[in-house]
């Protein structure tokens, strides 16, 4: 007797779990945002230290590939701009002599003028020296104009080896592989030493602690639910007898119908159209698993 009452007790609690668990508004499989991450450099494989399972923070550094012929090519674009920059003239001492030139011709020039006023000079004279003035001056000027447009291109000829160098520097930051969100390492699909080029998977990470429940409705229940709903999710525990209860909110619902999913068993239900919703829901306790079935109560 004390047997047969303790299998009806478990019944009883079996059958009313699973009662329960029948009267929530939909049931889906829990998902996570999964992303591949791809090589975007050409080269050897020179670190990668993951491990599937392994968690990484986003913008963690987890391996690179072999850059030694882009820091050579930085290294050369650098010592070319050091060269141009002495190779670029001083205008000042360039120009130094044609200025003392001209400095040496006006005073010539105040000299002729008293002297023209004592009638100690001509006029020709004035007017020589005023010439000889101008031709100085425009030597000066055109001086100053070549000097100038051979600074500018090598300023310009600076610039683009400059721009060389960023463009350079952004093919080192992609040389090294980091891990663009927060999540856990699903696959690994790249080992240390392979060669790799741009788009090649190196390894898949998905958002673990933000969740996803896909679960289906039908038409009826479609006008009681908006995007922004707070709903309660709820997952299996281990012992399958009782579930765990997590917050929720409606993030996507479907704008078109479809069949139900194959996995509904009878042939009536699986010809019922329905419609697909996510629910986004917060891993809190890091106990959700992507595959896991969990169900989903509307109710507020």
């Amino acid at each position: 007797m004390k047997k047969v009452f303790i299998i009806f007790c478990i019944s009883t609690v079996c059958f009313s779990c699973a009662k329960d668990r029948m009267q929530r508004s939909a049931s889906g499989v829990f998902h996570a945002t999964e992303i591949i991450v791809s090589a975007m450099a050409t080269g050897q494989v020179e670190q990668l230290n993951i491990v599937e399972g392994q968690q990484l923070a986003k913008g963690e550094q987890v391996g690179f590939i072999d850059t030694i012929q882009l820091f050579l090519q930085k290294r050369q674009l650098q010592t070319g701009i050091r060269f141009i920059n002495t190779s670029k003239p001083d205008i000042a001492q360039q120009i130094a002599v044609i200025e003392e030139q001209i400095n040496k011709a006006t005073t010539e020039r105040m000299r002729v003028q008293n002297l023209l006023k004592d009638g100690a000079a001509t006029e020709k004279q004035l007017d020589d020296v005023e010439a000889q003035l101008k031709v100085l001056q425009r030597t000066l000027a055109a001086q100053k104009n070549q000097i100038n447009a051979g600074i500018s291109s090598l300023t310009g000829e600076s610039s683009v080896r400059e721009i060389q160098i960023a463009q350079v520097d952004d093919l080192l930051r992609k040389s090294y592989i980091v891990s663009p969100i927060d999540g856990t390492v699903l696959d690994k699909y790249v080992e240390q030493s392979e060669v790799v080029a741009p788009g090649v998977p190196v390894f898949k990470i998905a958002d673990t602690k933000n969740m996803f429940l896909l679960a289906y409705i039908i038409g009826t229940q479609l006008d009681k639910i908006k995007i922004g709903d707070t709903v309660t999710v709820f997952a299996n525990s281990a012992d399958e007898a009782t579930q765990r209860k997590y917050k929720g909110h409606i993030a996507w619902i479907a704008d078109k119908a479809e069949f139900t999913p194959k996995t509904i068993q009878t042939q009536n239900e699986r010809q019922n159209l329905v419609y697909a919703v996510k629910i986004a829901v917060e891993n809190t306790d890091g106990l959700l698993k992507i595959g896991m079935y969990g169900d989903v109560d509307f109710k507020k």
